[in-house]
């Protein structure tokens, strides 16, 4: 009976906020599905994290008014919904082990008609660098290489300053450029 209510009152405020709402869900749907995505790497996931994000767009639809910087407000919205249904689920970690039998396996694709699942491949293994990164600097560059935000915005949606995302994006980068060479020898 309380999620009937909270239906009610979600298409009630639906009607009195269609206006603000539905532009912002054309303009913005993609990029709250792909940060969603970017942080779960799950399309189901990522999906329902985009619907909560709009559906707390919603609840709060009078401040989408307000909101000097829409694109912003909705990433940070969206950041923190699929932050918190990650934690949900288990962390996956990347062993150093892992990663060497994957450089190893990419070094053995030599034929032409591999070279798509060397591609694959090697943003698989990139993508397993970059999640075991800390968190800190993996939500960064995440935002800044998938989302293509630039770092005053990942400041927006991180709360924190926009030097701290520049440190941030360099000492990620600097630490994947490390593993790789360390992983190429």
């Amino acid at each position: 009976m309380a999620e009937r209510a909270f239906v009610s009152e979600a298409v009630m405020l639906g009607r009195t906020n269609e206006d603000v709402l539905e532009p912002a869900i054309r303009e913005y749907a993609r990029l709250v599905y792909r940060i969603a995505y970017s942080v779960l790497r799950n399309h189901h996931d990522a999906e329902d994290v985009a619907q909560e994000t709009f559906v707390r767009v919603l609840h709060y639809g009078k401040k989408l008014e307000h909101v000097r910087d829409p694109k912003a407000w909705l990433a940070r919205i969206a950041w923190r919904v699929a932050v918190e249904r990650n934690k949900k689920r288990a962390e996956v970690s990347l062993s150093e082990r892992d990663a060497e039998r994957a450089v190893v396996h990419l070094r053995s694709q030599l034929a032409s008609a591999e070279e798509n699942a060397l591609g694959t491949e090697m943003a698989m293994l990139l993508s397993l660098l970059i999640a075991a990164l800390p968190e800190t600097l993996r939500d960064a560059l995440r935002l800044s290489t998938v989302q293509e935000l630039a770092p005053a915005e990942i400041a927006a949606v991180l709360g924190t300053s926009e030097a701290t995302v520049r440190w941030r994006l360099f000492r990620a980068r600097q630490i994947l450029k490390e593993k790789l060479s360390t992983l190429g020898r």
